[in-house]
């Protein structure tokens, strides 16, 4: 099933906002995934919904071959400056992570952190994840899991105030149910699940809404798409959520579990 109307519109709600202060709250992560990995010189490395460039920057940075690609253009242009800037040579498209250009068994490593997860048909992604990588390659995908008060938790607080998704279009944090995920990739890949937790820690509720409501691609859309009213809802419903439920010490820590799905194509 296609949902070219949807990606349309995602592809420009990624690049709504500064996403990179959004990057940088899950460095961690980004640091787990390249130990994972293991980048090596000449490796042939796709690193899909690559963002502003920070997982290709590292594999590009220890000698991989890295190609990067996002639905959205303006997160590829700032990839582009950031890798300019640090004299990197990493070849960034515009693309589909539902329908790759690229040849069959084309890459040894396919990485995504926290972002192939979003895109709707989750069979498509999964099947194009198969096909690109070479027999004995490897994948390493970061995907936030549908744990109660993990980042799962902030998307149900926006659910109220978006539209209807279309028919058939998959929930993006099924890719961390690990039945989920070897329904869709374990026929192709031998799989390893590793959960892990990635804190983030800010004064308050408030400080939180700054953040995402700024620089996070969905939250910014949503809330610049509510009239006043609704707008002011949906703000007083995410800062009372977390100053109730994540409150530590004064500040907040939201504990956001994550699953490593590794796996080596067979």
């Amino acid at each position: 099933m296609a949902f070219e109307e949807l990606k349309s519109k995602q592809s420009v709600m990624w690049g709504t906002g500064p996403y990179q202060n959004i990057t940088e709250t899950i460095v961690d992560i980004h640091e787990r995934v390249i130990e994972r990995l293991d980048p090596q010189p000449g490796l042939k490395w796709l690193d899909l919904a690559c963002g502003t460039g920070a997982v290709a920057e590292l594999a590009a940075g220890q000698g991989a071959d890295v190609t990067g690609v996002d639905l959205a253009p303006g997160l590829i242009e700032t990839a582009k400056e950031r890798a300019k800037e640090r004299g990197l040579n990493i070849d960034y498209r515009v693309g589909d992570c539902e329908n790759l250009e690229f040849e069959d068994g084309a890459f040894d490593v396919v990485s995504s952190t926290c972002g192939v997860m979003f895109a709707p048909d989750h069979q498509a992604t999964a099947n194009e994840l198969a096909r690109v990588v070479k027999p004995g390659g490897r994948i390493g995908l970061a995907n936030w899991t549908p744990a109660e008060k993990g980042l799962a938790a902030i998307f149900r607080i926006m659910k109220p105030f978006q539209p209807t998704p279309p028919e058939g279009a998959g929930f993006p944090f099924d890719w961390g149910d690990e039945q989920h995920v070897k329904d869709l990739l374990g026929e192709s890949f031998d799989l390893e699940l590793e959960r892990d937790i990635s804190p983030l820690r800010l004064p308050s509720g408030e400080a939180y809404w700054e953040l995402f409501s700024s620089s996070y691609g969905p939250t910014r859309t949503l809330s610049e798409s509510l009239d006043g009213e609704k707008r002011k809802e949906l703000h007083r419903s995410w800062v009372d959520y977390v100053d109730t439920e994540l409150a530590d010490n004064g500040e907040i820590e939201h504990a956001r579990e994550w699953v490593l799905v590794y796996g080596t194509r067979r």
